[in-house]
């Protein structure tokens, strides 16, 4: 039923930064083969945005792993969780959620997800399933077993405690919520990113508080975002959704810094370990072009979201609308509400023109271009619906990207 011991730890370790307690998951995996009983593996996501990023898919694509393996996996959309905000990473308190955000974005959860894992070997469970059932007792008894201190060693609260800005008592709850999805799932491992370490490590904490064998935590690296500095981050506007258009998909892949070439075809394709080692080697030599890598890697993400031949009309537009045309590869982004808006005011406010009576301008003068094509109507209205380039003068570019 079971591959073997040794086959499914080659192919569980490759990637992962961190398992905790060492040694754990191989006994889990050991007893599994044993008594012919899959593992119940999961992870949670809190519905916060609505589009799911190549940064959450390192975590899903080890899920897949761990499904095709034959356990058994539970994709946890955290829409009671949602509500109260993970401050994970968080150096204020985060905007709360309303129930109908959550619910939005956790249709569109459901949709994407499948891109990766198996839609019929996939448990999808909401924790409102259980949370939402705690009475006030219950809650009481699940805040018993921590205390302040330790909730305080956190990193994240720890410097915002020192610097004395506020820490809401709901926050403090939210990993204790989250833990008990462990408990009432009985949970034998649990995947997150390496932000997610004490969230995780209170799970197994809970569980054995609620006499239950404790999970083993499993942590995969961050992916940094298409800036090259943050993690990957729906909010800060340096992710490639993996619900995104080929063409949009390629187009930031290619804009990333060099340096993310090799950590991309690590954690966000299915290239194999020996490919992986020629790539490493090659962007050591100073004769390739890192270029010509980053036109793989892109081709390498759009097959995996969509199919090799998505992937080949998405290099063409890209090549079509870049190198015909002359545009630049690295060009600043500017993130914009969907809708339709006065070209001349979108030039002023995504900072390719110094006013908006300078924009008319250089419309007037044939100075503007969208995707290579002159705009000259000062009055003109521009849909916000899809990304598109922006061009003002011979030398400043925008990427205008709708959400």
């Amino acid at each position: 039923m079971f591959p073997p011991l040794n086959y499914q730890m080659d192919i569980l370790l490759q990637g992962a930064v961190e398992i905790l307690p060492e040694g754990e998951l191989e006994k889990k995996i050991a007893y599994s083969i044993k008594h012919k009983k899959p593992l119940i593996v999961k992870q949670g996501f809190d519905p916060s945005a609505p589009d799911l990023h190549i940064g959450h898919a390192v975590t899903i694509r080890k899920l897949k792993q761990f499904q095709d393996l034959g356990h058994t996996v539970y994709f946890i959309i955290g829409d009671f969780t949602g509500m109260v905000g993970d401050p994970s990473g968080k150096s204020a308190t985060r905007p709360r959620l309303t129930r109908q955000q959550v619910e939005e974005n956790a249709d569109t959860y459901k949709k994407q997800v499948f891109k990766i894992l198996n839609q019929n070997k996939t448990q999808v469970c909401f924790n409102s399933e259980w949370l939402g059932k705690l009475d006030v007792y219950q809650l009481l008894e699940l805040t018993a077993n921590y205390t302040v201190a330790r909730m305080l060693e956190r990193d994240d609260f720890e410097k915002r405690y020192l610097a004395q800005k506020p820490i809401t008592i709901l926050e403090f709850l939210y990993p204790l919520l989250q833990a008990y999805d462990s408990v009432a799932l009985k949970c034998d491992i649990e995947l997150g990113g390496t932000d997610q370490k004490f969230n995780l490590l209170l799970g197994r904490q809970l569980q054995e508080a609620h006499g239950q064998a404790g999970q083993v935590v499993f942590l995969m690296p961050l992916l940094i975002g298409t800036d090259g500095s943050e993690k990957m981050s729906k909010s800060l506007g340096n992710y490639i959704g993996i619900n995104d258009p080929p063409e949009e998909i390629y187009g930031r892949t290619m804009s990333i810094p060099d340096e993310l070439i090799f950590s991309y075809f690590q954690l966000g394709t299915n290239v194999s370990p020996a490919e992986l080692s020629e790539i490493k080697e090659a962007l050591s030599d100073d004769l390739t072009n890192p270029r010509d890598l980053k036109r793989r890697l892109a081709r390498e993400i759009v097959t995996l979201y969509y199919s090799p031949e998505n992937a080949v009309k998405a290099e063409e537009h890209f090549d079509l609308l870049f190198v015909k045309k002359d545009i630049p590869e690295d060009i600043d982004e500017y993130h914009v509400s969907k809708g339709n808006m006065l070209l001349c005011k979108l030039i002023y406010e995504s900072g390719a023109a110094a006013s908006g009576g300078e924009a008319k301008r250089l419309m007037k003068q044939g100075g503007v271009k969208m995707n290579g094509e002159k705009m000259m109507d000062p009055l003109m209205i521009v849909k916000l619906e899809n990304p598109f380039i922006l061009q003002v003068g011979k030398k400043k570019f925008v990427r205008i990207i709708p959400q």
